[in-house]
């Protein structure tokens, strides 16, 4: 028997989907002060006097959806230009110094839309018009301010290769206009940043003033491995490329995109590269993209790579993550896999994994209640709860 203890709230009687366990034909899930206590079979779990009980009959509960890749609040709905804040073109293609964070508005409508899907914590990243776009961060989709929200403010490095940088700077009469000049651009950068870091301690050695530049410390957490890169690449050439330029620089790399990295899963099984995958809900809209589809997921999946799916906000709405899961499924990935592929393989990617992506005691109470099989068209998100709250009822 489990023993809770007083204050709590708890959802008792629906099918709940842990991820990191067995599903729970009738299970409870109860929490308090914004950590989950317990998660077990509704049943043998005893509940203390003073416990607020939920009657979760005919419901499904899942963690909290997690979308590794998106554009929430930098690319608000509704607005053209005055809420478009994702791309900083002109001067250069090499921006570290630009943070997302600094472009969000953490009152876009699409964080509602988010939460009436069941997506609790997502990543959001600057544009692919430049070869290095910024770093990115990690939120969840409801709080009281934009601060209560973050997870980490400076969470990666966002880059891009192949067609992105290529079509946005030629139209400048700028570098770069190729493959090969996008590769020289980020690999000039990070030795510049080795340089930077080598007189900052120099400096630092002699008591003398060094000038700080925010590119080029960003640029030198991304070399000494604190955080990741997140590299923008669709075509398997541009994979290989981003790959032997990680390798080069000694740097944990995150593929973005992959629509054809399964063509590399040699590759990336042997150097334990994750990929985060789509917006597959996209059509043929670039060359790059020429293979898009599901289809890419499970031999990805079934060769151990760890794989996670994405929206890219805005090109699909963030609301239908669990209709891409639901999508991988119909393209052979079981059930269970294609829930991983929004929860806890997301969870891992964004180093999270310690407190979401799976219903189990200490995590955060962040997860989703549906009226039926998440992945039905007929579904419905009929709740969210983000750090124990409910954040969506099903129509606010």
């Amino acid at each position: 028997m489990t023993d809770i203890s007083a204050n709590a709230y708890a959802i008792s009687g629906a099918r709940i989907h842990p991820v990191e366990g067995k599903t729970i034909a009738k299970g409870v899930i109860a929490w308090r002060d914004g950590k989950i206590l317990a998660v077990g079979d509704a049943a043998k779990t005893e509940l203390p006097e003073g416990t607020e009980v939920t009657d979760g009959t005919g419901m499904v509960i899942t963690p909290g959806l997690i979308d590794a890749h998106t554009h929430l609040g930098i690319m608000e709905e509704i607005y053209g230009f005055e809420g478009d804040d994702v791309n900083e073109t002109g001067d250069s293609a090499i921006t570290p110094e630009l943070r997302a964070i600094d472009g969000i508005n953490p009152y876009d409508i699409a964080f509602k839309d988010a939460l009436s899907g069941g997506v609790t914590t997502v990543m959001v990243a600057p544009g692919s018009a430049n070869v290095i776009g910024g770093s990115v961060c990690l939120l969840k989709t409801a709080g009281a301010d934009l601060e209560k929200m973050l997870l980490n403010r400076e969470a990666g490095v966002k880059a891009a290769f192949g067609e992105n940088p290529k079509r946005v700077y030629i139209e400048q009469k700028k570098m770069p206009t190729t493959r090969m000049g996008i590769a020289s651009l980020f690999r000039q950068a990070l030795t510049d940043a080795r340089t930077y870091e080598a007189k900052k301690k120099k400096a630092a050695e002699d008591a003398e003033v060094h000038e700080p530049n925010v590119g080029m410390e960003l640029l030198c957490r991304l070399l000494k491995g604190e955080i990741p890169l997140r590299a923008h690449a669709h075509r398997s050439d541009d994979i290989h490329t981003a790959i032997r330029l990680a390798k080069e620089f000694g740097l944990k790399i995150i593929i973005e995109h992959g629509t054809e990295a399964d063509r590399l899963i040699h590759v990336l099984k042997e150097e334990n590269i994750p990929v985060a995958v789509g917006p597959s809900f996209s059509n043929r809209s670039k060359v790059e993209i020429e293979r898009i589809g599901w289809r890419v997921v499970k031999p990805l999946v079934d060769a151990g790579v760890l794989v996670a799916l994405i929206t890219d906000h805005g090109v699909t709405p963030i609301q239908y993550l669990s209709l891409c899961a639901a999508m991988v499924v119909r393209h052979g990935l079981s059930w269970d896999q294609a829930l991983e592929t929004i929860t806890i393989n997301p969870a891992k990617i964004l180093s999270l994994d310690h407190r979401i992506g799976s219903l189990k005691a200490g995590k955060d109470a962040d997860f989703a209640v549906f009226n039926g099989d998440p992945f039905h068209y007929r579904s419905q998100c009929v709740a969210t709860y983000v750090d124990g709250i409910r954040a969506w009822n099903g129509s606010n």
